[in-house]
């Protein structure tokens, strides 16, 4: 069984930064496909980053290209997503997801989901 944990999130103004982290626990017979989604009070959720195995980093639309980054730290177990230049309309609960197929911005296909970690973006 498959766990995941975030951490990192917080209250932050405007322009400033976070770094989340998901720790992945627990064993798979393959290796997972990773990615970042959010859900903005009273929206859907969305897509923020994925990050498949032999395909690379696709980010889930145009305004998060430049603005986050995600990596994975291997040994580590670990997933990351810096967040740079933070708006307020990037205040979300942001939920790592991993997938024994392919990650994708839409969601479908995921098979474990981390509880979430709340990112407030206010002056």
């Amino acid at each position: 069984q498959v766990q995941l944990r975030e951490s990192g999130g917080g209250s932050v103004q405007p322009g400033g930064s976070l770094l989340l982290s998901c720790a992945v626990s627990g064993s798979t017979d393959r290796k997972l496909n990773m990615g970042w989604f959010r859900q903005a009070p009273g929206k859907g959720r969305e897509g923020v980053a994925v990050i498949n195995d032999g395909a690379g980093i696709a980010y889930c639309g145009e305004s998060i290209k430049g603005h986050f980054t995600i990596s994975q730290d291997n040994a580590k177990n670990t997933l990351y997503l810096q967040m740079n230049s933070l708006r307020p309309d990037d205040t979300a609960m942001y939920y790592c997801a991993a997938s024994n197929l392919f990650a994708l911005c839409s969601g479908s296909g995921t098979d474990y989901w981390g509880p979430g970690t709340q990112v407030t973006v206010s002056s």
